[in-house]
Parts: C-alpha cells; sequence; structure tokens
C-alpha cells in the first residue's frame, strides 16, 4: 500500500549557524560556519513522506522570490506532488534562523512566517481535491486555518495526524475534532498541560490532561533520545530510542510523526502503533545524527542500512 498523505502545513528557508553555545542577553559570540538549508515543519514532514515511499501532496505558501523558487525546484526533486502550493505575491517566503550548539546538537530556533501566515480556505479547497488516505498538519500555520483542515477532513472521514508543534500555550486544542494521533514534543506537552514528562508518572498526567482537551485516538509523547510514550485512554507504553551521536535536532521530531504517519496507514489494524512509533524512533535517530533539517532525512535505502548494522527487529 502506498498511502497518500495530504501535508498542510509550513515552508522555510532555513539560516543555520552553528557555535559552541548559544549567546546570553547582550553577548555577541562567533559562530564557527553558516549556511542556507530548506526547512519549515511542513516541508520536513513532506519530504520524509516522499523519501520514505509515500504519495505525498504538499499544501503550503510560498513568496515569489529566490528562496521560493529555489524550494519549489527542491520539492520537485524530491518527487512531492507540488499543485496546491500557492505562490504570494506579497508576502516572503518564511524564513528560519537556526542556532545549533557544537556539542550537544540541541538548537534553538527564530522562525518569521511571512507567506505561511496566509494558508487559508481557498488553498484548503484546492488540496483536498487530491482525495487523500490521511491529513498531517501542525502548528506553524495560522490557528483557523488547522481548525478549518482537520474540520473538512473529519466530515470527509479521513483520519488526521497532527504533530503539535511548534509550541502554543494558547492554541485552543478544544477546538480540534477528532484525531487519529496527537503527537507533542517535551516543550510542547509542557506548554499544553503545565507538566513536563520525565518520567512514567508526568508522562501518564500529560497524557490524562491532553485526553481532557483533545479528541485523540493515540496521544504520542517524543521524548527525544528517551523515545516517545504512547496512551490511548487505557494503556500506555514507552518505545525507547535508537542511541546516536546528536549532531543536529532540528527536524527530527517532524521526520519522526510523518514517518509514524506513514507506517501507520500502512500496517493492519493489529499492533499498528507499536510499529508505526518504533519506525519513527528509527527515522528520529537518523535524523539527529546528520546535519541540517531537510538534507538529514534519511532514504529508504538509508533506513535499510541502519536496521541492518544496528540489527534491528523491523522488517522494511
Amino acid at each position: 500500500m502506498n498511502p497518500r498523505i495530504l501535508v498542510v502545513s509550513s515552508a522555510n528557508m532555513d539560516l543555520v549557524m552553528r557555535t559552541e553555545r548559544v549567546p546570553d542577553g547582550g553577548e555577541t559570540l562567533t559562530g564557527t560556519s553558516y549556511r542556507y538549508v530548506p526547512g519549515g515543519k511542513g516541508a520536513n514532514a513532506a519530504v520524509t513522506v516522499s523519501r520514505l515511499a509515500g504519495d505525498c501532496v504538499f499544501c503550503t505558501r510560498l513568496g515569489d522570490d529566490d528562496n521560493g523558487r529555489r524550494l519549489m525546484s527542491i520539492y520537485k526533486e524530491n518527487n512531492i506532488d507540488t499543485r496546491f502550493i500557492g505562490i504570494d505575491r506579497n508576502n516572503p517566503t518564511g524564513l528560519a534562523v537556526i542556532a545549533v550548539e557544537e556539542d550537544s546538537g540541541q538548537n534553538r530556533i527564530i522562525v518569521y512566517p511571512g507567506a505561511n501566515n496566509c494558508i487559508d480556505s481557498y488553498d484548503l479547497d484546492r488540496a483536498f481535491c487530491c482525495y487523500p488516505d490521511a491529513l498531517f498538519i501542525q502548528l506553524e500555520i495560522p490557528q483557523e486555518t488547522v481548525i478549518e483542515a482537520v474540520a473538512i477532513a473529519n466530515k470527509r472521514n479521513i483520519p488526521v495526524f497532527m504533530d503539535a508543534g511548534p509550541a502554543k500555550f494558547d492554541f485552543p486544542l478544544e477546538k480540534l475534532g477528532p484525531l487519529e494521533v496527537f503527537s507533542p514534543n517535551e516543550t510542547e506537552t509542557l506548554a499544553y498541560t503545565d507538566i513536563l514528562p520525565v518520567g512514567d508518572e508526568s508522562c501518564l498526567k500529560a497524557c490524562m490532561k491532553l485526553l481532557k482537551r483533545v479528541k485523540a485516538r493515540y496521544i504520542v509523547l517524543k521524548l527525544g533520545d528517551r523515545g516517545c510514550y504512547v496512551y490511548d485512554g487505557t494503556y500506555r507504553s514507552l518505545y525507547q530510542s535508537h542511541q546516536v551521536k546528536a549532531v543536529d535536532t532540528t527536524a527530527a521530531g517532524d521526520a519522526f510523526t510523518a514517518a509514524l504517519t506513514l507506517e501507520y496507514l500502512r500496517c493492519s489494524e493489529k499492533n499498528r502503533i507499536k510499529r508505526a512509533c518504533e519506525f519513527g524512533n528509527i527515522i528520529g535517530a537518523l535524523t539527529v545524527s546528520r546535519e541540517g533539517a531537510m538534507p538529514s532525512i534519511p532514504t529508504v535505502s538509508e533506513v535499510k542500512d541502519f536496521i541492518a548494522k544496528r540489527e534491528i527487529r523491523f522488517d522494511l
């Protein structure tokens, strides 16, 4: 099965600077390198789906500028369906400035949304004409667009997978319709619940609190190098990550949730969330082990090599 996933989300050009540490207020540091790389949470997810042999349709907006034209060509090179990417002549392509710490690979990100803030009902009406098997959505676009996209998917019985980033403590989660998966990372979980998921008890409390706000079949907490924690209202499970040298954590969460979505759709009902989470952990580990957002996302052959070398019990 080759599921068609409609990704409604953001597209950015990323300015990535590597530094020994991020500066304090009023402090100036010298970075060790910088480069421009394609990014944006939606674009990262779209590329993940496509590189892992899924059928990806991307709905976003780009500016009518050099960054937008470069990004469009990259999406086409990655075999993404770009028919529903709008060109905005009034706003520039989104830009993210990312500082990456040399030793830990941890990042700090500032995003200028640009054209992403203009994704609207017109874009959604066109995009849903592709008859997707699932909607994948994030919060780096206007909240009205997110709520409307979920409503359209619910009306058409299309399952919705939400990567709950970036953290927006004031996002009205209660206005969302039913979701198949709601997946925040640790920072996002704290923003939505006031609970930092550091152990089993706090993870469970956070999930229970989220289920009071979100109508989701599964809550999947992304816990970084600890893996992911799943709760369905009755049962809970921790799926451990694969230990790698973290070079850059940018895009890891996007890649994890996109990979989880794709594998979930490929599987039969029995144990599908388990297999989806295990696959997401593999993709997340590979992504953090390399520099950059989109350039770090693996292909099917790279995933197979990783599985073989690590002797992971996972048939791809």
